[in-house]
């Protein structure tokens, strides 16, 4: 039964809960993690695991993506990003991350203040970068470079622009097609402007779509209904200003929607996508035990190798020309890993942020579970409040 609270006289508000407040209850037999499957099947693709990468230039290089599918998850491209509006990626991104310089020391204000100033010029330099006009011959290439390679491409469009880059990125050879912003609606009502409707929309085109960030029921059902195979519940770490729901209580009433227009349909699934602000394989087991099939991440990705940032870190929202969000994060470590065992393994980090995969399988098995599928179904246990 859900708790209504009262905020004020006449205001009442729904308590809810974040995946920090949700840990996981172990009440199966417990068994071994090489016997688990993260295996993740959305339309005709399969994937060996429900990893999806965040759809920002910190971490798309064409060597990332290409990486991402190899070791069996599923790397995404900003098309409105670097792709289609630098001739130099790497060059564009050591111009962003080239301003935010660490003092040698943080002993006193005055070296905090020269920090600060250093992430706002970084974030001017990025929103610079994303005022140069895109380049859609340049954007085709480089999409076509990662087709080429033999793994799934899926490239990400805002739904601004869904209606004029669809047609770009899929002749390119994109195969899903996530329409992603910080809010999606099934219909976006402009003054002036044609609403794009995404049922409409999703009609027209031949490949799956996965489209959000949504938080609540109504709005998931709305996009089930116009034909996404996907939802995404959440808009990753920079988010929206005073709007959200605490993220384990949006993904288990999007998966309220989704059973019940599973029903409504008859038998068709539509997947969930988990959109948080993840840091461990942990946060990734409460997303997944919460109803997600697929979990997005960004922030522990920027540690591989292949990540175009080789550390840093930003979503697109960070180059917005008149509100960005997020801004810019610079891991200043040295250490930086294949990503192979940021994915797999082996690792010699305690904190779970290493062997993501290996860390849920683990967790998966010792709650006695060996599908995602199944690991729906886990007990949860909300942290008692101080």
């Amino acid at each position: 039964m859900r708790e209504i609270v009262e905020v004020g006289i006449g205001r009442d508000a729904r308590r809810a809960f974040s995946l920090d407040d949700v840990t996981l209850v172990p009440t199966r037999r417990t068994r071994s993690s090489k016997d688990v499957d993260t295996t993740w099947h959305v339309d005709a693709y399969t994937f060996d695991s429900p990893i999806i990468s965040y759809p920002t230039d910190a971490l798309a290089s064409p060597e990332f993506v290409i990486e991402m599918g190899k070791q069996g998850g599923l790397g995404v491209i900003d098309a409105e990003g670097l792709w289609g509006r630098s001739a130099s990626i790497p060059d564009a991104i050591a111009e962003v991350t080239g301003k935010t310089q660490y003092p040698e020391t943080m002993n006193s204000r005055k070296d905090y203040l020269q920090y600060e100033a250093s992430k706002t010029q970084a974030v001017e330099t990025l929103q610079r970068l994303h005022a140069q006009a895109l380049d859609t011959d340049l954007l085709t290439e480089r999409i076509r470079q990662v087709r080429d390679a033999g793994v799934t491409v899926a490239v990400r469009v805002s739904p601004q622009n869904a209606r004029e880059l669809a047609p770009v990125v899929l002749a390119a050879g994109a195969e899903i097609l996530f329409i992603q912003g910080s809010l999606v609606s099934a219909e976006h009502v402009q003054q002036g402007g044609e609403p794009l409707n995404l049922k409409e929309f999703v009609g027209s085109l031949e490949v799956p779509v996965i489209a959000g960030g949504v938080y609540d029921y109504s709005t998931a059902m709305h996009l089930m209904r116009a034909g996404v195979a996907g939802v995404i519940v959440g808009s990753g770490s920079a988010g929206l200003q005073g709007i959200g729901v605490p993220l384990a209580t949006a993904i288990a009433d999007v998966a309220a929607a989704r059973r019940d227009y599973l029903d409504e349909t008859e038998g068709r699934y539509v997947h969930i996508v988990a959109n948080g602000d993840v840091n461990t394989a942990g946060q990734i087991a409460v997303e997944l035990a919460c109803g997600a099939d697929a979990v997005m991440v960004g922030r522990p990705l920027a540690c591989a190798e292949e990540a175009a940032g080789k550390g840093a870190y930003w979503e697109p929202q960070a180059a917005h020309p008149r509100n960005p969000r997020g801004g810019i994060q610079v891991d200043f470590a040295e250490n930086h890993y294949p990503l192979e065992v940021v994915l797999h393994g082996p690792s010699n980090d305690v904190w779970g942020t290493l062997n993501l995969i290996g860390g849920l399988r683990r967790i998966m098995a010792k709650c006695g579970y060996t599908t995602v599928k199944a690991f729906q179904k886990a007990q949860l246990a909300v942290r008692p409040t101080i």
